[in-house]
C-alpha cells in the first residue's frame, strides 16, 4: 500500500511539473537554454522519484531485518540498468548537442580576410555576420563601466545599448585592462571580456523593454557597481536613437580603436 501511494504521488508530481509551462523567453538564446533545461527536467524528475521510492520502500520493508543476506548476482538487472543509463545519457547528449549547434549559442566564425574597412579591421577575430541586416556592436568593458560602439552607424554610448526588436545583433565583447564578463541573465547572454580578444554573442530579442547587464567576473573595487542596460525598442525608435547619438557627438568614433578614447578617461570608482 505504501509503495502504491508513493508511486501515485510521484506520478502526480511529474504531471504537475510537466503541466506548468514557463513564461515565454525574451530572447532566442534564453528560449533555447530554457527548453533544454525543461527537457532535462522531464528526464531527471521521474528518475529521481523512482530512486527515492525504491529507497524508502527498501528502508520500510526491511526495517526489522536483523540478519540480512548478501545480494545475489542478477545479470538481467545489471543489463537493464546499464541500457537504461545509456539511453538517458544519449538523450541528454543529443538534446545538449542540438542546442550547442545553434548559431545563437555557438556563432560560427567567418573568414577574417573579408574584414576590409576600418570598422571591420578593428574587430579582427570577431564573428562576421552572414546577414547584411544584422547589427554589430563592440562592447568594451573597462574599470568600471561599459562602452557600446556601433561601427557601421558611427555611434557610441556609455552603459546603454539600444537595439531593435526581432533583429539579429552581434555583440563583440572585449576589455581594456583586466578580465570582465558580460552577463544579461534575462536574455540568456553571458560571455567573457578579455583584453586584446573579441568574443561574440549573437542574439535576437523579441520583446521590447530594458534588461540589466552585469559584470560577472570580479574586476576590482567597483565590480559590484559595474552595470549597463540593454534597451530593446521598435525599429523607428532605434533609428531615432541613432540620430540623437550622432547629433550629440558629431565627432564620435569611427572604429573601435578610437572609440576607446572616451572610455579611457573613465575615473576609477573609489572603494
Amino acid at each position: 500500500m505504501g509503495l502504491r501511494r508513493a508511486t501515485v504521488g510521484g506520478a502526480l508530481t511529474v504531471g504537475l511539473v510537466i503541466a506548468v509551462e514557463p513564461a515565454a523567453a525574451q530572447s532566442i538564446n534564453r528560449a533555447l537554454i530554457r527548453n533544454l533545461n525543461r527537457q532535462l527536467l522531464y528526464v531527471a524528475a521521474p528518475l529521481a522519484i523512482l530512486v527515492e521510492t525504491i529507497l524508502f520502500y527498501a528502508v520500510w520493508r526491511y526495517r526489522d531485518n536483523n540478519d540480512p543476506t548478501p545480494t545475489k548476482e542478477n545479470r538481467s538487472l545489471e543489463i537493464t540498468w546499464t541500457l537504461a543509463t545509456a539511453i538517458v545519457l544519449l538523450f541528454v547528449g543529443f538534446a545538449s548537442f542540438n542546442v550547442l549547434l545553434s548559431p545563437y549559442i555557438s556563432p560560427s566564425y567567418g573568414d577574417a580576410s573579408v574584414q576590409s574597412n576600418a570598422a571591420e579591421q578593428a574587430l579582427q577575430g570577431a564573428v562576421i555576420p552572414d546577414d547584411p541586416d544584422a547589427i554589430e556592436v563592440e562592447v568594451i568593458a573597462y574599470r568600471w563601466g561599459w562602452e557600446f560602439v556601433y561601427p557601421e552607424a558611427n555611434v557610441s554610448a556609455q552603459n546603454t545599448s539600444v537595439i531593435p526588436e526581432g533583429t539579429d545583433v552581434y555583440y563583440h565583447i572585449t576589455a581594456r585592462e583586466v578580465l570582465h564578463a558580460f552577463h544579461a541573465p534575462e536574455l540568456g547572454l553571458k560571455q567573457d571580456a578579455i583584453p586584446g580578444q573579441h568574443n561574440t554573442i549573437r542574439t535576437s530579442v523579441g520583446e521590447t523593454g530594458e534588461y540589466r547587464v552585469y559584470c560577472s567576473e570580479y574586476c576590482g573595487a567597483g565590480h559590484s557597481r559595474m552595470y549597463a542596460t540593454v534597451r530593446v525598442v521598435n525599429q523607428s525608435s532605434y533609428e531615432t536613437w541613432l540620430d540623437e547619438q550622432r547629433a550629440g557627438n558629431a565627432t564620435g568614433p569611427t572604429n573601435s580603436s578610437n572609440a576607446t578614447t572616451s572610455s579611457r578617461q573613465a575615473q576609477p570608482v573609489p572603494p
